[in-house]
């Protein structure tokens, strides 16, 4: 009997083009499922609907950007139509801003708002009408950011306790839908993301950087997107059928161990 089987069923991925997405994209489709992926990286979303097709599975990318609403209503129709169906969806599409209270400028704010909540909000809205006729799973990407203080993250940390917030309302308003909800917290993972961050803001000391912010994980290094995304293919799978409305850190020890 095969365990975490997703043949027959489709999955939407925002920001499936690198990363922890693109690790999550590659799970589920292994697993059976039809993948369409939500991008604005046409390059990147590319080679993950190529390294998935490649190893037999079905995907497809679809340009959309989440902070606008018409652009994720057409991409979730399309899909839905496509599939006659949808079953999981993740919301893992996300941007980042480092500064405090002070360091946060308006323009900052209001974008931050615009793809990491807003964004969530559009694409859990166009797909909940679809998600009702047979169930399924939502999962969201929240950050350890929205439980514990982290510095010089102030508006990003405000968008993630808001997925989280959001996290808990879906969850509880769909449960008679047979519509599961939860939300997923890392810490720090090594992706291109951080070798970007590391390049622009610490150019010559990137290694020492690296071992610093790894360190920093009571488990001494930084998580890699294939175990974020075992647990996203985990909480999306029908093993999970009992669980709805949680947030699991996938954190190394960070929130809890480190004092």
């Amino acid at each position: 009997m095969s365990i975490f089987n997703l043949k027959g069923k489709t999955a939407i991925v925002t920001g499936g083009s690198s990363g922890i997405g693109k690790a999550i994209s590659l799970a589920l489709a292994q697993q059976g499922a039809s993948v369409y992926i939500l991008d604005m990286d046409e390059k990147g979303a590319a080679d993950t609907v190529e390294n998935i097709q490649n190893k037999g599975g079905f995907a497809v990318y679809k340009k959309c950007n989440i902070a606008i609403k018409d652009d994720v209503e057409l991409a979730i129709k399309d899909a839905a139509k496509l599939e006659g169906r949808l079953d999981i969806i993740i919301n893992n599409a996300g941007i980042a801003h480092i500064g405090n209270l002070e360091q946060t400028s308006s323009n900052d704010f209001d974008k931050l708002f615009a793809v990491n909540v807003k964004g969530m909000y559009y694409v859990m809205q166009a797909a909940i009408p679809f998600l009702k006729s047979n169930g399924g799973a939502i999962l969201n990407m929240a950050s350890i950011a929205a439980n514990v203080g982290i510095k010089d993250r102030f508006a990003y940390s405000m968008t993630k306790s808001a997925v989280v917030g959001m996290t808990l309302s879906v969850a509880k308003d769909y449960l008679s839908y047979n519509i599961r909800c939860n939300c997923i917290s890392p810490g720090r993972v090594h992706t291109p993301f951080v070798d970007g961050f590391l390049k622009n803001n610490y150019p010559g000391e990137e290694k020492v950087m690296f071992d610093k912010l790894s360190k920093s994980q009571p488990i001494g290094r930084m998580g890699r997107p294939e175990e974020v995304a075992n647990l996203a293919l985990y909480l999306c799978s029908d093993e999970a059928s009992f669980i709805t409305g949680s947030d699991y850190a996938i954190d190394g020890g960070f929130t809890r161990l480190n004092n």
